[in-house]
C-alpha cells in the first residue's frame, strides 16, 4: 500500500518515498518482500503518489492505481485487482524484513490473518499509536501487515516484534526507526 501523502510527517515528499536512514521507506519493504517467500509484488498507488508510481515503475514493480479515498477504500480496490490469498503491507514499515514477512505467511495456512501489536508496545518503544482497538480486554494496534484469503476464517496474530510495531507516521517515528535499524 503506497498511497500515503505523508501529511503527518510534515514533508513535501510522498510518504512511501520519505527517507529513513537515507533510503525511501518503500525500499525497505520491497527488500523484505523480495527476500521472502512472496511470489510477486504489486503496489497500490494513488493520484497523490505519482513520484512513488514512477519510482516503482523504474524498479519493475507492477502498480494498481486506487482512488486515494483512504486506506480501507484503496485496499478494497487493490484487493479486487489481484487474486487471493494476498499479503498486504503498508509502505511505512522500514523495520520489516523477510523473516517477519515469512512468519505471517506461515501463520496464514490459507486463512486471513491480521497482525496486531499491543498498543503498550508501541508506546514503550516511543512509536505513535494512531489507530487502536480493544480485544479481549487488551488495547491493540493494527500493523499494516495482513493476509487476505478467500475464506470466512480470520485469525489475529498478536506479536511483540518491533518490526511490525514501528509504522512511520511522524518524524519521531522516523527517528525511532533509524535508531532501531
Amino acid at each position: 500500500m503506497c498511497g500515503g501523502r505523508g501529511t503527518r510527517l510534515e514533508t513535501e515528499r510522498e510518504k512511501p518515498l520519505f527517507r529513513v536512514a537515507g533510503r525511501p521507506m518503500v525500499e525497505y519493504v520491497l527488500d523484505a518482500l523480495e527476500a521472502s517467500r512472496v511470489d510477486s509484488v504489486t503496489a497500490a498507488v494513488t493520484p497523490a503518489t505519482p513520484e512513488t508510481a514512477a519510482h516503482l515503475d523504474q524498479r519493475g514493480i507492477d502498480t494498481i492505481e486506487t482512488p486515494g479515498e483512504g486506506y480501507v477504500a484503496d485496499l478494497g480496490v487493490a484487493l479486487d485487482a489481484v487474486d487471493a490469498p494476498v499479503l498486504t503491507v503498508a509502505a511505512d514499515l522500514p523495520l520489516l524484513d523477510a523473516i517477519a514477512v515469512n512468519r505471517v505467511l506461515a501463520r496464514s495456512a490459507g486463512d486471513s490473518v491480521q497482525v496486531c501489536v499491543p498498543a503498550a508496545l508501541k508506546r514503550r518503544l516511543g512509536a505513535s499509536a494512531d489507530t487502536t482497538y480493544e480485544r479481549d480486554g487488551r488495547e491493540l494496534a493494527p500493523t499494516g501487515v495482513n493476509v487476505v484469503a478467500d475464506t470466512d476464517t480470520e485469525t489475529m496474530h498478536l506479536s511483540y516484534d518491533a518490526r511490525y510495531a514501528v509504522n512511520v507516521n511522524r518524524r519521531t517515528d522516523a527517528d525511532l526507526a533509524e535508531a532501531l535499524l
